[in-house]
């Protein structure tokens, strides 16, 4: 999941493009910037704005911003003014469910940007469902949250993402692994939806690539002390650990194998791909520890170097940090589909179907690659990067277009 500063000349180029794509406002809390008219649209914000994965949240949340403020600026829809309306969802199922509840209630809100973690969106994608209200995700990665439990049925038609899925992040990293001849690994998840689904599509993807799974483990991602794992893991000599989870417990985890004396990489999906992985892990003990995640380093690309320069110069908080690009896309998403929907439309609440309809016609673009969706809602961008720690920083190994 959840980095990423360049000069501040690609501003106006970015300006100029989004007049062409279709963007966004600025609106922290509620708050706008100039343009646009009398009526009010509101694009929501649900991620973690508080807790171990706020930088991640706030991220979104600006990227967002960014993306309606430059909507506003442009006047891309005339007549309206387009408002964000972050909620927190602390990384929580159940809070998550209630902040949508909440956002549905608005009957401002057309679309909403998020969640993070795709088992607050399992919560939240019925609810958002029920009110028409269109969700894209920048992060989850989840397949069934497209495809529905047997991989075959979309569950619901509201919902799209950014980024792509597990089935080709767990391919790539096993692949990763692999071609870097190791053949023996040992998988750790924390249970939850995104991890456990990631150490899944790993495992059939290592063991169909030659691989051996010589230990399954699994943390409750509560606890702090994973000397009993490492315990269970060390005798089976892995080459490394593949975990699936998130940085805050994949950090110490990292560490705590090191100093128990279990000396070899752990690897993990975008969930560990944050600076923060890095201190957690102990620095230098870090370094040849290695990560997946989606897309190309936003700062490899021009768009990616416009983005960064365009969000530095409004002088956030908090970095765009890993899914910046990815919410800054989904939140054009949205725009673009806005043009076509509240076009002629009186009120918000109105248009939240024709939305949704108009957003098998998005394409543009965008930060991360063409911005397009499927029959599924899953983004046609399939790019997907391997990182190495080096130095105490994540640095760029590998980056592939997978089909």
């Amino acid at each position: 999941m959840p980095q990423r500063s360049v000069v501040a000349a690609g501003a106006s180029l970015l300006v100029a493009s989004l007049a062409l794509s279709g963007c966004g406002t600025r609106g922290g809390s509620g708050s706008t910037s100039s343009g646009g008219g009398g009526k009010v649209a509101k694009i929501g914000v649900i991620a973690p704005l508080s807790g171990d994965l706020s930088a991640l949240g706030k991220g979104i949340q600006h990227s967002v911003e960014l993306a309606v403020k430059q909507a506003n600026d442009s006047n891309a829809i005339p007549g309206w003014k387009l408002q964000v309306e972050p909620v927190d969802d602390e990384a929580k199922a159940d809070v998550g469910k209630n902040a949508a509840t909440k956002l549905a209630a608005d009957d401002q809100v057309v679309g909403v940007v998020g969640n993070l973690n795709s088992s607050v969106s399992q919560q939240t994608q019925p609810v958002f469902a029920a009110a028409n209200i269109t969700q894209v995700s920048p992060a989850n990665t989840n397949p069934t949250l497209t495809r529905g439990a047997d991989l075959k049925a979309r569950p619901y038609k509201t919902y799209f993402r950014t980024c792509t899925n597990d089935i080709v992040q767990g391919g790539f990293a096993a692949k990763f692994l692999l071609d870097n001849h190791i053949t023996k690994v040992a998988t750790i998840h924390d249970k939850k939806t995104y991890g456990q689904g990631l150490v899944n599509y790993f495992t059939d993807a290592f063991k169909k690539g030659g691989g051996t799974i010589v230990a399954a483990e699994t943390i409750n991602p509560d606890e702090s002390n994973y000397a009993p794992v490492v315990s269970k893991v060390a005798p089976s000599k892995p080459q490394a650990v593949f975990y699936g989870g998130e940085y805050p417990q994949a950090g110490p985890l990292s560490k705590q194998m090191k100093a128990g004396g279990l000396a070899v990489p752990l690897m993990g999906g975008d969930g560990i791909f944050d600076p923060k992985y890095i201190e957690l892990a102990g620095g230098a003990s870090a370094n040849g520890d290695l990560a997946t995640s989606v897309g190309a380093p936003t700062d490899s690309t021009e768009a990616g170097k416009t983005f960064l320069a365009a969000y530095d110069k409004e002088k956030y908080a908090e970095p765009s940090a890993a899914y910046g690009g990815y919410s800054y896309d989904a939140a054009n998403a949205i725009i673009d589909a806005l043009k076509i929907s509240l076009k002629g439309a009186t009120d918000a609440k109105s248009a939240r179907q024709a939305t949704v309809d108009a957003m098998s016609k998005v394409s543009f673009t965008g930060v991360t690659g063409t911005v397009k969706f499927d029959e599924f809602g899953d983004t046609l961008a399939k790019v997907i990067t391997g990182y190495k720690v080096d130095s105490g920083k994540w640095v760029a190994v590998k980056t592939e277009t997978l089909s």
